[in-house]
């Protein structure tokens, strides 16, 4: 897999790829000032690389055993490890709905994540037609897989459940909420 700081000089010097992770997947580089003041409740640091169209981080952790964990942090107060290196994190983003596939988690249930994921690939194929395609350019230009959507909830699930201790993100002191919400489906008209 390659290094975090080759994809992020990749993204920077390919200006195609920049603006797809930007307009299809709400992965901005130059919206790192979203994650300002953010840390870990270890005290680790942590290096904001990226923002979202919401207001929300995505960020490096500190390498532990040759690769940087990558946590994200929405402007509502949740965060959470999103993957064990950016390479996964980008596979994730591109691949799944990941967001919405934790907001209706169950509050972490596996299964709960997979029916989630395949109502939001539905809507998120209706909501841009071109996703699949641009999802196979990011990745032919980053090196990266394009995986199932299955494999990919089962990485994120995986994940997530792992955020605490090490991965708890914190503002002034402050904890973050778990990434995973309570919801099981959208609450008016469930899915559709």
């Amino acid at each position: 897999m390659p290094s975090s700081d080759h994809l992020l000089d990749l993204i920077r010097s390919t200006p195609e790829i920049d603006l797809l992770l930007r307009t299809s997947f709400g992965f901005d580089i130059h919206r790192k000032h979203n994650g300002d003041g953010l840390g870990l409740a270890s005290g680790a640091p942590l290096e904001p690389i990226a923002g979202e169209w919401a207001g929300g981080a995505y960020l490096l952790c500190a390498e532990q055993d040759g690769r940087r964990p990558v946590v994200f942090a929405s402007s509502e107060g949740q965060g959470g490890l999103l993957a064990e290196d950016l390479a996964d994190a980008l596979e994730i983003i591109i691949g799944l709905a990941w967001h919405d596939c934790l907001g209706f988690s169950g509050g972490g249930d596996l299964d709960v994540m997979q029916t989630s994921a395949r109502h939001l690939e539905r809507s998120r194929g209706r909501d841009n037609p071109d996703i699949d395609q641009d999802a196979a350019q990011v990745a032919a230009a980053l090196s990266l897989r394009v995986l199932p959507v299955t494999d990919l909830v089962v990485r994120l699930h995986a994940a997530a459940s792992k955020t605490e201790p090490d991965h708890l993100v914190t503002d002034g002191g402050q904890a973050y909420d778990p990434l995973f919400g309570e919801h099981s489906e959208p609450r008016h008209g469930g899915w559709r």
